[in-house]
């Protein structure tokens, strides 16, 4: 960015701004009088032709207008992401949708399916891990002569099951007895299945004496399950409204977006590396490595004290980044702070 001047700059922002409107490579008279840049077309155009040669547009035909490149997106989307919040009705939304959950309910199912909606791109929702997940309640049945099945109800709404096995069997009556102690061990509080698990283990270690055969036999029973790892989630929503956008008339490139949601692992790495990166991310173009789909966005968020659960859109590179990139952001954090008040 340093290479450009005030003028550049601006006249490759306004160019940005009306391809993300029109969807249309952009000319000079176009610029001249949608912009309110006080240059005639010939010297715009002469500065689009060296924005051209420094690689932030480029022109599909001869005749035509330009388009932005990716490194054009990049330097549009860095200085926006400093300087735009999200709007006041934008936020109004997203806060009367999540505080009036039905009940049952997923959070960060809802968030997902209210970005697509506002936005017109598709939300990539990544669950917590389910040991992370706060829960809402662990409960135990018996199967079988050794096994049990674990019921996991996480706060957001996620239910998970796992077959234990175990080395001896525990009647109805036993497991009232466990399920008790693990309502009293937390208190009407929230926890993780690893804080359950680590309580556990503090209390046996401090050598407290009382109902301390229950305990063990707790202990057991919730190693067992913590043992059995579940995967991240990954799960798509909004594609309907995705491939609905002018963009997606090309049967060849919906064939892409599809091949590149079907890569799960990918997009799980995607969320992951967001997470560690704290904050909102975007990436443009090749930078989110989705295979050989070329245009395309994704703009991801960390939810703030729910595990490693992550939320993201992907779309177009031409998206409105002005409003989504600060939704997003601020939708994340209001997951995050909705599942805090329901601990």
């Amino acid at each position: 960015m340093s290479e450009l001047s005030y003028r550049r700059r601006r006249i490759l922002y306004a160019a940005i701004t009306e391809y993300i409107a029109s969807g249309e490579p952009v000319g000079s008279r176009r610029l001249s009088k949608r912009h309110g840049i006080n240059l005639s077309p010939a010297t715009i155009r002469n500065e689009l032709a060296d924005l051209e040669e420094a690689g932030y547009l480029s022109q599909p035909h001869t005749s035509a207008g330009r388009v932005p490149t990716t490194l054009g997106f990049r330097v549009f989307v860095d200085a926006l992401v400093q300087m735009r919040e999200v709007s006041a009705e934008d936020r109004a939304v997203v806060m009367q949708r999540l505080q009036n959950l039905e009940e049952g309910a997923s959070v960060l199912t809802e968030a997902g399916e209210l970005l697509s909606s506002m936005t017109g791109a598709a939300a990539v929702l990544a669950a917590p891990k389910p040991e992370e997940e706060k829960l809402a309640q662990l409960r135990f049945m018996p199967l079988r002569e050794g096994e049990l099945l674990a019921i996991l109800v996480a706060r957001s709404g996620a239910v998970q099951n796992r077959v234990v096995a175990l080395p001896r069997g525990f009647d109805p009556a036993g497991l009232e007895r466990i399920h008790n102690l693990l309502d009293e061990l937390l208190g009407g509080e929230s926890h993780s299945l690893v804080d359950v698990r680590d309580r556990l283990n503090r209390q046996l270690d401090e050598g407290e004496a009382e109902a301390a055969e229950l305990r063990v036999a707790a202990k057991a029973i919730v190693d067992a399950t913590a043992r059995k790892e579940g995967p991240s989630s990954v799960t798509i929503g909004g594609q309907e409204r995705l491939f609905d956008r002018p963009e997606f008339l090309d049967a060849d490139k919906i064939r892409r977006y599809l091949r590149a949601f079907d890569d799960k692992g990918r997009l799980l790495s995607l969320l992951e590396e967001t997470i560690a990166a704290g904050g909102v991310r975007v990436l443009i173009g090749s930078e989110a490595g989705l295979g050989d789909v070329e245009d395309v966005s994704v703009i991801s968020s960390g939810i703030e004290g729910a595990g490693s659960g992550s939320i993201a859109l992907i779309g177009p590179t031409r998206m409105d980044y002005g409003k989504v990139v600060p939704l997003v952001a601020f939708t994340a954090k209001a997951v995050g702070e909705v599942l805090a008040d329901d601990d």
